[in-house]
């Protein structure tokens, strides 16, 4: 780690020593961006050899123009710094047009002693005197006024090159985090930081509009012949506006997008009929504003009526007021709580989609205004949320999260609500990433590259590298799959079974979930008998999960078998750990057995799952309130059987759920004190 990095890690106190260490003779970019380079030089040769001293210089200056494009990537401890050293100029500033009322009020004053002496004694050397005095006061009143001019035009080119440099560009990368976060990636999206920033940064804007108007009423006292008030005063004010003006329209902001408080996860898509809730943020916190900004929702401000798309009306108070008091942080900002969508109807008088674009792919967006007054400026403010999609039934939402990941995926234009009726496509690194941002958010962990690689190939066939290539939107979300289903849907419905029924399996990295039937029996292959692992079934829409073991047969063969998989409505009766306890299969003698031993790679099978285990035999036999009635206690148990259970089964296949017969033969072999009554898993859904 550099010296300058470990700089960062001092406290506070010591951070302000550092902070007053750097000026304009020797700027703080330049230690920032340099570091690495200033810390390998010799200094303390060079200050004893003017040839190297004069060599570093000159090398010093061709790192400066080497890394000048790069000096404001980073933000957070440069941007205080600037931000600072504006409040100090401004500081230097205020002084100055202090000092120049002063001046000039003693000239003004003396000025008009003068001219009242000059009726009496035109020609006395007292007032010849005084009018050398005045002169060399007037000659000093204008070079202060020069210098007052010139050091607001450099704090304003310093403030203009930080709003956009650095403040804009900060804001517009928070945007992007935003977008990120909405999609389940890792980003910081608090605006804390940024807002203390911008209020700064707007305070030290006003403060020079207040300079200017300062200046104007000197002018309006005292001008002379050659005074560059008139001429420059009027520029630099039209142009703080400007900067106000641009930044005061940037500070409104969209703080937390549209979401449906029963989908948390999935923000941006909404169901007509449904609260939905959206935050608007003002970044620059001012007192005075307090109660001042009044906030309307409206959606679809600037949609063309020639799009065919459905509209909409926005129900609920759509209409309130920004406070500081609502906030936990103390921030000016105004939650929309209640809003609703009622679709429009048609001019035929009916309600649907007449345009080019499926229901889930019509991007539409909520728009919010509101008016700015402060220091007699009128600003009007408008700000959108990031598109959304708007369902009508449930059973649209996969599709419509679908397009919300897509567009937020690839584009940074947030205006382009007709996007999908030309849908870029995404290189599998960014797909990839997504769809493991979407299990590290919705159910606790993310997809690894082996998993990862098998979604590729899935979506893609087989290839050497992924990476570079492409998926579109209709192979994403639209094309079936061979089993009449898209990718995107199967995918969905494995993260709602996961979320309902396999949560803390998922989270402690139990279930292998994406491998291929060729890749599972190279992972099982030299395991011992007993050993398997959990995967999700391809063939099922709604999601289902499966285990396959290996076992050798006498002769040393290797075998592997798969159960049939196991849906929603089977984990609900009874969950999965509990299955794979009591799972049974029918061998030799109709003897039934647990194939299952070892969970991949190696782990005891009851030390994996024995946390998760439902309905724990009790310790003490005691008598059950069941048993008291005279009934034998009973339980689920899932089982399966081979065609010929005096053989061992030749191929997955022929694993088939027990049957009635097996079970009534099965309860005749074994008696209640040997084990508990079984019955069919099927029979019991």
């Amino acid at each position: 780690m550099s010296q300058w990095h470990q700089l960062h890690q001092l406290d506070t106190q010591l951070l302000e020593k550092v902070d007053q260490l750097y000026d304009d003779t020797f700027p703080m970019e330049v230690r920032q961006f340099l570091a690495h380079w200033l810390e390998h030089q010799d200094w303390d040769l060079a200050s004893n050899n003017d040839s190297l001293a004069t060599l570093l210089f000159h090398n010093l200056l061709k790192q400066i123009d080497d890394q000048y494009s790069r000096f404001f990537l980073e933000k957070n401890f440069l941007l205080q710094h600037n931000l600072k050293r504006i409040k100090q100029n401004l500081q230097l500033v205020e002084q100055d047009v202090k000092y120049l009322e002063d001046l000039q009020d003693e000239f003004d004053f003396r000025y008009k002693t003068l001219q009242t002496q000059e009726h009496s004694d035109r020609n006395s050397v007292h007032v010849t005197e005084e009018v050398f005095r005045l002169q060399g006061m007037l000659n000093q009143l204008d070079q202060k006024r020069k210098e007052v001019l010139h050091k607001i035009t450099e704090l304003l080119n310093q403030m203009d090159f930080l709003m956009n440099r650095q403040l804009f560009e900060e804001l517009t990368e928070w945007k992007r985090r935003q977008q990120i976060a909405c999609i389940g990636g890792p980003h910081n999206t608090c605006l804390d930081q940024l807002q203390n920033w911008f209020t700064l940064f707007a305070e030290s804007l006003f403060q020079v509009r207040r300079q200017l108007k300062k200046l104007e009423e000197l002018l309006q006292k005292v001008t002379y012949e050659g005074d560059p008030m008139p001429l420059q005063r009027p520029h630099l004010e039209e142009r703080v506006n400007v900067l106000i003006y641009s930044f005061i329209k940037s500070s409104f902001v969209v703080e937390r997008q549209p979401c449906m408080p029963t989908h948390p996860q999935r923000p941006m898509v909404l169901k007509t009929g449904v609260q939905f809730t959206v935050k608007i943020r003002f970044l620059v916190k001012l007192p005075e504003l307090n109660y001042q900004l009044k906030v309307k929702a409206t959606i679809d401000k600037e949609s063309s009526t020639a799009r065919g798309y459905r509209k909409f009306n926005i129900l609920g108070t759509n209409s309130k007021v920004m406070n500081m008091e609502e906030s936990v942080n103390g921030s000016l900002s105004v939650e929309f709580r209640h809003l609703q969508l009622k679709e429009q109807k048609s001019s035929a008088g009916t309600k649907g989609n007449e345009g080019p674009l499926i229901v889930t792919e019509e991007l539409h967006s909520i728009n919010f205004e509101t008016q700015f007054c402060h220091q007699d400026l009128v600003i009007d403010l408008e700000t959108s949320s990031l598109p959304v999609v708007v369902i009508s039934n449930v059973s649209q939402l996969p599709s419509g999260w679908a397009s919300v990941i897509w567009y937020n995926m690839l584009m940074n234009d947030l205006k382009n609500l007709a996007l999908f009726t030309n849908p870029p496509t995404a290189t599998w690194s960014q797909l990839s990433e997504v769809l493991s941002w979407q299990f590290s958010s919705y159910v606790g962990r993310g997809l690894n590259s082996d998993q990862l690689n098998m979604l590729a190939e899935k979506l893609l066939g087989q290839q050497l590298n992924y990476n570079d290539c492409h998926v579109s939107w209709n192979k994403f979300c639209k094309e079936n799959l061979p089993n009449r289903f898209s990718f995107w849907l199967w995918l969905d419905g494995i993260l709602e079974l996961i979320k309902k029924h396999l949560l803390a399996l998922w989270i402690d990295g139990y279930i292998v979930g994406f491998v291929s039937k060729e890749k599972e029996r190279a992972l099982l292959k030299d395991k011992p008998s007993g050993t398997f692992l959990l995967r999700f079934s391809e063939s099922s829409r709604d999601g289902a999960i499966t285990f396959t073991w290996v076992d050798r047969s006498e002769n040393g063969e290797m075998k592997f078998h798969s159960v049939e998989p196991y849906s929603k409505s089977q984990l609900l009766a009874v969950p999965l750990p509990d299955i794979i306890r009591d799972y049974k299969v029918m061998v030799a003698e109709n003897i039934p057995e647990n194939p299952l031993q070892y969970l991949y790679p190696d782990i005891p099978k009851d030390k994996a799952f024995g946390k998760h285990y439902n309905n724990k035999p009790k310790e003490v036999s005691e008598p059950t309130e069941t048993e008291k009635k005279g009934y034998i206690s009973s339980r689920f148990i899932p089982f399966s059987e081979f065609p010929n259970a005096s053989t061992a089964p030749v191929s997955s296949s022929d694993l088939l759920p027990m049957s009635p017969g097996v079970y009534a033969e099965l309860k005749q072999q074994l008696s209640p004190a040997e084990i508990e009554t079984a019955v069919c898993f099927e029979a019991m859904i």
